[in-house]
This record gives C-alpha cells, structure tokens and sequence, in this order.
C-alpha cells in the first residue's frame, strides 16, 4: 500500500465542459465520479460557446440525412462516417433528454427557433438566450451534476501528468490549490480538458485551453491524430487593445456581412455561398483581404435594431464596452484561432490506445469533424459522445493503488522567479505559432517554426513547477504536435491550408497518419 497522502475515486473527470460533465453524469450510474477543472467550474470553451447547438430534432430522416451530408461536406471527405452517423443520430436524444432536465432553448411562439449557420443547408441550430447556447447547456448540466450524490465536481485542481503502469492508466498527479502534488487513483480516466487555443498569439478559447489533456497524453505513449486540422474562426473582434471576443456565426446566418472600410463586400468572389461558405473558405478569404492591406469589418447594421438587440445580448453588451454599437457602426474583425479538430485518438467509444483511458469532446479525435468542423457540432459533438463514454466506463477494471510509485515531490518545484522566463517562451512561441503554423501556412514557415521550437527544448525536461511552468511545457509539446502534423500533410485541405500545395483529394481512412511523442522526438526535436 502506498504510504504516501493520495485520493481514490471509480471514475475521474479532467475538465468540466460539456463532454466532461456529460460523461460524469452517464459514470455516476456505476461508481463515483469525481471532476476535475483547473480553473472555475464554469471556465470552459463550452461556457463561452455562442451559436448554438446543431441537431435534427424532428428526428425525421431526410433532416438527419442532411445533417449527415452537411457535416461530411464541411470536413472535406475526411470524415469518420460512423463517427459522424453516430453525431447526427444520437443528437436529438441528447438535446431531448437536456429539455427534461431542464435546458430553455429559444422559443417562436410554441415551436423552438432555429438559425441558419456556414455550410449548413437548412436552418437546425437550436439556441439560447439568444447568443448564449453554451452557458445554458453547462448551467442545466452542473445542476443535474450537482443533485447527483455520487459526483463530486473540484475545481482549481491541475492535472499534472496521467499515472500509467503497464500500459494502464491509474490516474493522474494532482496540483490542489494549496500547492500541494498527490497521485489521484481512479480505475477509468476521462480527458475532457478541451482545446489548444492558446498555443497561438490570438485565440476565442479561455485562459484555460492550454493543451494539457494532448500534452498528458503524449507523455503517457498515446496517439494523435488530426492536429493540422485547427479551425481559425473568423469573425473574432480585433480592437488594439481588445481581447479577440467571438462574433457568433450566427450573426452571418442572419444577415450579417463582410466588407472593408468602404463597406464594399468581398466574399462572393471566393465562394458562391459568400459569407454562409464553410469557416475555412471565409477565414482565409478574410486574411487574403487583410494581407492586401484591407482592414475588415463585420456589418449588421441594416438589420432592425431591436431584433440584432435581442437576438445576440452578449455580443451587443461587450461591443458596447468597447465603444462599438453594433446596430450602427461597423464591427472590426479578424480571424482567430478557434476549435482543434483533431487529438488523442479514439474509437467511437471514446477509448484511447491506453488501458483505462477515455477521451471526449475537443481533446478527443474521433474523426467527426474531419478537415474542418461543420459550425455549431461541438457541443452536439461534447453530449453525444461524452454519454457513449460515461457508459463506456462500466466496462472500467478496478484499480491497484501502486507501492512502486514514486510521487511528483514539492523538492522537485523551480524557485519562483522562474515565472518570468516562462512568460518569455510562451510569448516567442505563441508568435511563432500564429505567424508560421497559422491559417496559411509553407514549407518554409513550418521549418522556421521547427527552429523556434527546438530553441525552447529544455521546457520539455521540466517534470513539476508552478501552473505556469506546466502549462508552458504543454503548449510546446501540442505546438511540437501541430507542427509535425502540418509537415507531414503535403497537400492543402479544409483547415491545413499549405501554400503552393496541390489541393486535398485523400479519402478518409482510420489508418491514415496518428502518431505518438517518440516520434515527434524523432521526426522533429532530433532534426539537425
């Protein structure tokens, strides 16, 4: 027995977004759960999530059919089709079952309101509160957590690192908010810490998303699959000194233009669809005009202006903030990055290659989204897979606590003025990210970029620290991932758009390249 301070639960949760929380209520059936979120239980991706929620909620079958078709066509035939079959099909069951327990999605009269997105063909986006779909889903699904007796929801916990024995995962290394480090012992593990957005100098995503669920991953021998695929959303507020805050898609799906500061309109000379073309087609198409030396807006001001009030409250009260009033004045934009397609690799159930690992929702790579999420798929993606892994996990084996172990010990903690140096790295890197490995990227940019990384290659020996020392060492291991990932891809497609590559014409295959961190060492930090 371990003689050591440690915890022990059935099933532990890392994040508290949608897939995390979802997958914790379907465990909660055969064990106790415990979640663990490194900042507040409401700090997500999933909170901030504006458009809404993509779903057939007729469940009648030419809807799901076009669902289907929609969502293929947007991730450029690169698709799991089962993974996408299960999405479309097992979608109205999850957003039903939200309703009963309590979820308020905007009404028109008796029926609930749907809105038209990007490269959908019909209007299906079920919303709340206007532009506020995600903060309803997490509130009606942190309730339910909350009135569950065997779940138990921590936040300000930081995963540190996956505990594998033998090719079993039997928890993880906790950082508590008093400082301290102790193994946490589960006999199922769940990522479901979210997304990379912050690898790059300009990103919608939380403070939060830093990678560390494919970062624990990677070091703990799991494949990846995908990470060329980040989608840059694009239409994000570019003020000078503003945060890049989301301009909901939906804004276009009802009418919203793009044009420059002549309010002349551009996007229907890179696409029939014009502003309603894929987020792929309509974020470079928005940084062509830009490196043309256009500045770019977002334009709604000839929608009545008690409708775009009350249609989008959020938008219209931070715009506000920032002396802009949507219903009159142009809206400056630029695109940021948004949402990781790809991640640690699973089956359909969530399952990774690791024993007693599960993933789900952004960090998970299930293949639904192939080379470019169709909009509002995520949280329809973070509920209906984050239940098939909660159910998954009745099929968890007990744990072992282990005498071997050897914990994370505070001696091991750099003194403080390390912080300062990390702030540094994480500044270069991001840089270097967003100018190299961003929305379009070269053969040339990605080797410089190799460069730069293998400059900051003594952050991947640190083993502890502070929060920010750790999440340092992440990004660097999830920009080291996106970058190998790009490299290899010799040809333009969907969200990996390489310049003077031909055109993507590779089909969908379950066996197409997934890698794991021995070979970024090889492939890129051993690189002379």
């Amino acid at each position: 027995m371990s003689q050591y301070f440690h915890q022990t639960t059935d099933f532990l949760v890392i994040g508290s977004g949608v897939a995390g929380i979802r997958a914790a209520l379907s465990a909660s059936r055969y064990g106790r759960v415990v979640i663990l979120n490194k900042g507040d239980l409401h700090e997500s991706a999933s909170q901030k999530a504006q458009g809404g929620v993509a779903a057939a909620l007729n469940e009648e079958e030419s809807d799901i059919e076009s669902h289907y078709q929609d969502t293929v066509d947007a991730g450029h035939g690169l698709c799991n089709p089962e993974a996408v079959r299960i999405l479309v099909e097992e979608g109205p069951k999850r957003i039903l079952e939200l309703i009963e327990w309590g979820a308020r999605f905007d009404k028109i009269g008796s029926q609930f309101a749907t809105a038209l997105e990007g490269a959908h063909s019909k209007g299906r986006i079920l919303r709340a509160k206007g532009d506020a779909t995600g903060a309803e889903l997490i509130r009606t699904l942190v309730e339910r957590a909350k009135g569950n007796s065997n779940l138990t929801l921590l936040p300000s916990h930081f995963a540190i690192d996956l505990i594998v024995e033998d090719g079993v995962c039997r928890g993880v290394f906790v950082l508590d908010p008093a400082g301290m480090i102790y193994p946490f012992f589960a006999r199922g593990v769940v990522l479901a810490s979210g997304g990379v957005g912050q690898v790059f100098a300009r990103t919608t995503n939380p403070a939060v998303a830093t990678g560390d669920g494919i970062a624990m991953a990677l070091r703990a021998g799991a494949t990846v699959s995908d990470m060329e695929f980040i989608q840059f959303h694009p239409t994000a507020l570019f003020l000078p000194n503003g945060v890049p805050f989301l301009l909901s898609e939906a804004m276009r799906g009802e009418g919203a233009s793009l044009c420059n500061a002549k309010r002349k309109r551009f996007m229907s000379a890179y696409h029939p669809d014009a502003e309603l073309a894929s987020r792929d087609i309509v974020t470079r198409a928005i940084w062509n005009e830009m490196r043309r030396g256009e500045a770019i807006y977002l334009d709604i001001t000839h929608l009545n202006a008690d409708f775009v009030r009350e249609r989008f409250p959020t938008i219209d009260k931070t715009c506000l903030e920032w002396g802009i009033d949507i219903t009159r004045d142009l809206i400056p934009i630029a695109p940021a990055a948004h949402y990781m397609m790809g991640g640690v690799k699973t089956d359909l159930s969530g399952r990774t290659n690791i024993k007693q690992l599960w993933a789900a929702g952004e960090v998970a790579a299930t293949g639904v989204h192939g080379a470019n999420r169709l909009a509002s798929n995520a949280l329809l993606e973070g509920l209906v897979f984050g239940a098939r892994v909660g159910e998954d996990l009745k099929e968890a084996q007990p744990y072992l606590l282990s005498p071997q172990l050897k914990p994370l010990g505070q001696e091991n903690r750099p003194p403080s003025p390390e912080n300062k140096a990390y702030e540094i790295v994480q500044a270069q890197m991001k840089a270097c990210m967003w100018n190299d490995v961003g929305i379009i990227r070269s053969c040339a940019s990605l080797d410089r970029a190799v460069k730069q990384l293998k400059a900051f290659e003594w952050v991947f020996s640190i083993s502890c620290g502070s929060r920010l020392a750790l999440e340092t060492r992440n990004l660097l291991m999830v920009s080291a991932a996106l970058i190998l990932a790009a490299k290899t891809r010799k040809e333009s497609v969907g969200a990996h758009f390489l310049e003077n590559a031909p055109i993507g014409q590779t089909p969908f295959s379950p066996d197409h390249f997934s890698f794991n961190w021995e070979t970024i060492q090889k492939e890129i930090l051993s690189e002379s």
